[in-house]
């Protein structure tokens, strides 16, 4: 008779990195990256995938590169060209840009030790960490975001994916960066969407961790309308100290468990992306899904009608909309496609208070049809 056997595995993994504020990082006189990247024993070899809507903002930018990196060429050594690709949601929809992506990676000879550097928004950012990821089992990610979204949430964490079926990040990976640098500089030059976009995700973590963040945000309406860059600065710190406390405490940061309390508002913010065929974007979904969480906490009675109208009010005050005519009965769709993207139970979260946020694991149709037309109502009403 056999025995059975078995041997037990378990091992930890001690993940690190830093998130490094600056201006102005491809001035030669800024050694921020090149301390970041330098050997001791060996020149550095980086390889660069920039988002054109960037280059488009800054047509000196790739010359600033080539310079700086020419500059400190004994310890730096660029590989070929900066590639260019699309940026905003179509860099994730293609997958022909992950191949263009590791064919660089193979003809340069970029390794394990080597650095790809991704410069760009949080959909840039996304698939090239998928690359990364990808590419030798992992190679070394610089990630500069360039936005305000992804300076203070998607270009700071652990996740990297591209979209496929349709479906939001369907194919992706959890790979730690080796940095993450933060150049305030980029937001001179963003459209108000994009300048305004990442405040959602402020407001997000505020409501569920952090009521004197949310009061912040309120008493700050104005001087961020006004692109205050100081304020914008602090918004920014704040939010992302926030995700990358969750991140580091929460026990699971390459998400094991049914439990994403950072995706609160996001489970119709995904699905009204794919609705309207990515012409709404990631923080403008992100605030309508805010608003119909909060809606159906308050239609549910665990937040009051005064904390409701707050939270409405500063959406509404920070120039997002709060209805959209995708927002259907397809939506409901939305929640068997976040349960599946969880690969668990369905769990959403809910507003117990303004920054304390619970979970629950299922939504009743008839309250969210409700909360749909309550919103609608109160955007028409103001």
């Amino acid at each position: 008779m056999n025995i059975p056997k078995t041997i037990k595995q378990s091992f930890q993994v001690n993940f690190e990195f830093d998130l490094i504020f600056t201006s102005f990082l491809f001035k030669i006189t800024n050694n921020i990256l090149v301390d970041l990247l330098s050997n001791q024993e060996t020149k550095t070899k980086a390889f660069i995938v920039l988002d054109n809507g960037v280059s488009k903002c800054w047509p000196e930018l790739n010359d600033q590169i080539k310079k700086y990196f020419d500059y400190h060429k004994e310890k730096l050594d660029l590989k070929g060209d900066i590639l260019e690709i699309i940026g905003g949601e179509a860099s994730k929809n293609d997958e022909s840009i992950i191949k263009t992506i590791l064919e660089k990676v193979n003809e340069f000879g970029i390794d394990r030790h080597s650095y790809i550097i991704g410069i760009g928004g949080g959909a840039v950012l996304d698939a090239v960490g998928y690359a990364a990821a990808i590419s030798h089992r992992g190679v070394r990610l610089v990630r500069i975001p360039t936005t305000v979204l992804s300076q203070n949430d998607s270009g700071i964490g652990v996740k990297n994916g591209i979209n496929y079926f349709n479906k939001k990040n369907f194919m992706g990976s959890f790979a730690v960066p080796y940095a993450v640098i933060n150049d305030d500089s980029f937001l001179s030059t963003l459209d108000i969407r994009d300048w305004r976009n990442g405040i959602s995700e402020a407001i997000k973590v505020a409501l569920i961790k952090d009521y004197a963040f949310f009061e912040w945000i309120e008493t700050n309406v104005a001087a961020l309308n006004n692109r205050d860059l100081e304020v914008m600065n602090e918004l920014i710190y704040r939010c992302a100290d926030l995700h990358m406390k969750h991140i580091g405490n929460s026990g699971d940061a390459f998400e094991q468990g049914s439990s994403r309390p950072l995706d609160f508002g996001h489970w119709a913010a995904h699905k009204l992306e794919q609705l309207s065929n990515y012409k709404i974007r990631h923080g403008e979904a992100v605030a309508i899904g805010i608003a119909l969480d909060s809606t159906y906490s308050f239609l549910e009675n665990h937040i009051t009608k005064s904390e409701l109208e707050r939270i409405l009010d500063c959406i509404l005050n920070l120039g997002f909309s709060i209805n959209y005519t995708e927002m259907n009965n397809d939506i409901i769709i939305g929640l068997e496609e976040f349960r599946e993207h969880l690969g668990g139970k369905l769990t959403i979260m809910l507003l117990k208070t303004l920054g304390v946020g619970f979970e629950v694991h299922s939504m009743n149709n008839d309250t969210l049809f409700k909360a749909i037309s309550y919103m609608d109502n109160y955007q028409e009403n103001k």
